[in-house]
C-alpha cells in the first residue's frame, strides 16, 4: 500500500501508468504482439455486426421467431457480461496470453460452425461460443496491454480501438455485398468472417508458446490480482459509464438506419449515414486515447463527447433529413465514449492485476446496465409511432452518463479506494 502521501502527487505523475515491475515486452517480438492485439481486436465485432445485415435471411432459413430472434439481439450483451466475469478466474490459472489465444480459437469454431447450424437452438449456441470468445477478450487484452506496454498505454489502447471500430464498420458494410458475391447464401456470408479469427489466433499461438517456453508461469504478476474493488467509487462510476455508452451504441447500431428511413430517406443512403457513424470511430479511436493518457484526468472529454451527442440526438428528433450527414458525425463521435472508457480503465490501476480486476467490473456490470436500453427503446417506439420519445430518451441518458463519467475521470487508482480505511491508516 502506497503511503498517503501519494495521492498528491501532480496530474500527470498521477496519469503515468505504475506497475510492480518493469515491461517484460523485450522478452517477446515487439511487432508480433502489437499485431496480435490489433487482429483480436478487429475480431471483437463481426460476430455481431455481421449478422445484422443477414438477420431476415437467417430468421426464414432457420424457421426462427420473432421472440427467438429478439432473443438473440440481447445475447451479445448477456455473453459479454457473463463471460467477462469469468475471465480473471481463467487467467489467474493459465494467463491472459493463453485465455486470449483460446478466446480467438472458440470466435474461430463459433463463426465458421454457426454457418452449418439446421436449426434455432444450434445456433444459438455456436453464436454465444463465439461471443464467450469475444466476452474474455473484451476484459483481457487492456491486462496484456498494461503489461507489456505500460509505457505506451494510450498509443496501444488507440490502436485496440481502432481495430475495434474498423472491424465493426467492415462487417456492416461488406456482409450483405460479400454474401451476394458468394452466391447469396448467408451461411457463407457469416461464415467467412471465420478467416479473420484463424489469422488472429496464428498470430497468438506464437506469442503463447513464447510465454510457455520461458517458462512463465499463469500465477506471475501479469494473471490478475484480487481486490475488494467494489469498495471503490471509481469502479462503481467507471461500470455506470461503460454501461450508458453501451447502451447509447447499441441503440444507434440497432435504429439508426429506421430513424433515417422514417425521415424519408432511401435505404442506400441510410446504410451509409449508419456507415458513417462507425467509420469515424476508426481515426478518432487513435488520436483520442493518446490525447486523454496524456492528462492527469479525462474529464474534459467527457463532456465534450456527451455534448455531441445531445447535439446529434436532438438534431435526429427534429430535423432528421435536414442534416443527416452531421447528424451521423455527432452521433459517431459521442459513441467514441468507448476507447475513451478503455483508456481510462488502463490509467485508473498501479497494475495489471488491477487493470484486469476493473476491466472485468466495469464491463461484467456495464455490459448488464446496457441491456433493458435497447429494448425501451423499441417500446417507446412502438407506443408512440414517432422517433421524439426514444431519442428524447438517449439524450436524457447522456446526462448521468456524463456525471459518472465526470467521476471516473478523476486521477485516482482504484487501489488506493479498495483499501479499507483502517488498514489505510495503518499503511
Amino acid at each position: 500500500m502506497p503511503p498517503a502521501a501519494d495521492t498528491t502527487t501532480s496530474p500527470r505523475t498521477e496519469a503515468r501508468p505504475q506497475t510492480e515491475r518493469p515491461s517484460t515486452s523485450a522478452k517477446y517480438p515487439g511487432w508480433l504482439i502489437v499485431l496480435a492485439i490489433a487482429a483480436a481486436a478487429v475480431n471483437l465485432r463481426p460476430v455481431v455486426t455481421s449478422l445484422g445485415p443477414l438477420l431476415d435471411s437467417v430468421r426464414a432459413d432457420l424457421g426462427m421467431s420473432s421472440t427467438l430472434a429478439g432473443l438473440l439481439a440481447a445475447v451479445p450483451s448477456l455473453c459479454f457480461a457473463l463471460f467477462g466475469f469469468l475471465a480473471p478466474a481463467a487467467a489467474r490459472r493459465i494467463g491472459p496470453i493463453a485465455v486470449i489465444t483460446a478466446g480467438m480459437g472458440a470466435i474461430t469454431a463459433g463463426v465458421l460452425a454457426r454457418s452449418f447450424a439446421g436449426g434455432t437452438a444450434v445456433f444459438l449456441l455456436l453464436t454465444a461460443l463465439a461471443l464467450a470468445g469475444v466476452a474474455v477478450s473484451n476484459v483481457l487484452l487492456p491486462v496484456v496491454i498494461k503489461r507489456y506496454f505500460p509505457e505506451k498505454v494510450g498509443p496501444m489502447i488507440g490502436l485496440y480501438s481502432m481495430a475495434l471500430s474498423a472491424g465493426t464498420a467492415l462487417a456492416a458494410l461488406v456482409s450483405v455485398p460479400l454474401t451476394s458475391a458468394l452466391g447469396g447464401d448467408w451461411r457463407y456470408g457469416l461464415g467467412v468472417w471465420a478467416g479473420l479469427g484463424a489469422l488472429a489466433l496464428v498470430l497468438w499461438l506464437p506469442v503463447l508458446i513464447a510465454k510457455r517456453e520461458r517458462g512463465e508461469r499463469a500465477g506471475s504478476a501479469d494473471a490478475p490480482a484480487k481486490l475488494p474493488i467494489t469498495r471503490s467509487r471509481t469502479a462503481w462510476a467507471m461500470a455506470g459509464f461503460f454501461g450508458l455508452q453501451a447502451t447509447g451504441a447499441y441503440v444507434v447500431m440497432g435504429f439508426l438506419s429506421k430513424i433515417f428511413q422514417d425521415s424519408g430517406i432511401d435505404k442506400g443512403t441510410s446504410g451509409a449515414l449508419l456507415a458513417v457513424t462507425m467509420v469515424i470511430g476508426v481515426p478518432v479511436s487513435f488520436v483520442l486515447p493518446n490525447l486523454a493518457a496524456r492528462r492527469g484526468d479525462q474529464r474534459l472529454f467527457v463532456v465534450v463527447l456527451a455534448s455531441f451527442g445531445i447535439a446529434g440526438y436532438a438534431g435526429l428528433a427534429f430535423a432528421p433529413a435536414g442534416a443527416p450527414w452531421v447528424w451521423a458525425v455527432l452521433v459517431g463521435l459521442s459513441n467514441c465514449a468507448f476507447p475513451l472508457v478503455l483508456t481510462m480503465i488502463g490509467l485508473r490501476a498501479r497494475t495489471a492485476g488491477g487493470v484486469a480486476q476493473l476491466s472485468v467490473f466495469a464491463q461484467g456490470v456495464g455490459y448488464l446496465i446496457s441491456i433493458p436500453g435497447p429494448i425501451l427503446v423499441g417500446w417507446i417506439y412502438q407506443a408512440t409511432g414517432r422517433w421524439y420519445g426514444p431519442l428524447g430518451f438517449l439524450a436524457l441518458l447522456l446526462v448521468p452518463q456524463m456525471l459518472l463519467g465526470l467521476r471516473a475521470a478523476r486521477a485516482r487508482h482504484i487501489e488506493d479506494e479498495a483499501v479499507h480505511p483502517a488498514e489505510r491508516v495503518k499503511a
